[in-house]
């Protein structure tokens, strides 16, 4: 593999084509293996962007992106166990970062590590070298009613189907801020994630009926419909001011909200 500063396909948002991808490749790995074969478990996602190859449709082969993972990443790992004392993998991903640009072709503009199902942390190319963004996974439970005034019975019916219950319906919803830190904030940053969606999103939306508890969802009182798009914006709003609370210089960076498994926001686009 070469290095990507002698590639000349960089990327530019005002001049990459139309055309452009963004791929993005998960490889699960186990490190530390002990003496009854159970590891660590890591899973890093490296996403690139490109135009793919008129003749194959590829932008680039994904075994491509596995055997950067381990050929370059996963001795990053091992060194810093071998190391002796423990290192934070906030501390670690500027290596990982840099490496991941440094041993491949192609422009990658993100690298996440999976910590948890949770929780993962990224450098991409919105940070610079001393930043890294979080994303945290929470859960509420809220019911709701999709209903327009402005429409009839029937028109309502048509557009929302069962979801225009009139006694309203329930979903388990999760809720994941994308929070960008600096990598000296990061161990009493992250440390007050936790309370700070507690107390601005959970005690706001959970086991509530979004209609009727929440003013920003009552349309009588010139509230907004609870769609998943407009729960997602709502988030935000919310944590926006008080991002601030973790760091000086903490931005919120947009907030996904899965209604179901397979239907979900993010704000902003």
């Amino acid at each position: 593999m070469i290095p990507i500063d002698s590639n000349p396909n960089t990327y530019d948002e005002q001049s990459t084509p139309a055309a452009a991808v963004i791929l993005h490749r998960t490889v699960r790995i186990e490190t530390e293996p002990s003496h009854c074969g159970l590891g660590r478990y890591d899973e890093f996602t490296v996403s690139c962007i490109g135009v793919p190859d008129p003749q194959t449709g590829y932008l680039v082969d994904i075994h491509a992106i596995d055997d950067l993972v381990r050929t370059h990443l996963v001795p990053i790992l091992d060194s810093s166990t071998l190391a002796g004392s423990p290192v934070s993998p906030v501390m670690l991903l500027p290596d990982l970062w840099k490496a991941a640009q440094a041993w491949f072709p192609h422009q990658i503009v993100s690298l996440s590590w999976s910590l948890t199902p949770l929780r993962r942390i990224e450098m991409d190319t919105s940070t610079s070298n001393a930043q890294f963004i979080v994303r945290q996974r929470y859960e509420f439970s809220a019911s709701h009613r999709l209903h327009s005034e402005a429409l009839d019975a029937a028109t309502n019916q048509r557009i929302f189907g069962k979801c225009n219950n009139p006694n309203g319906h329930g979903h388990n919803y999760q809720v994941e801020p994308a929070i960008r830190l600096g990598l000296d904030d990061h161990q009493h940053a992250l440390t007050k994630i936790d309370d700070l969606v507690e107390n601005q999103v959970l005690s706001q939306l959970d086991h509530k009926h979004l209609n009727v508890d929440c003013p920003a969802f009552d349309q009588a009182k010139g509230g907004v419909m609870p769609s998943v798009e407009n729960i997602a914006k709502h988030c935000y709003e919310l944590l926006r001011n008080s991002v601030s609370q973790l760091a000086d210089d903490a931005q919120l960076v947009q907030v996904t909200v899965w209604e179901t498994d397979r239907t979900s926001c993010t704000y902003p686009a």
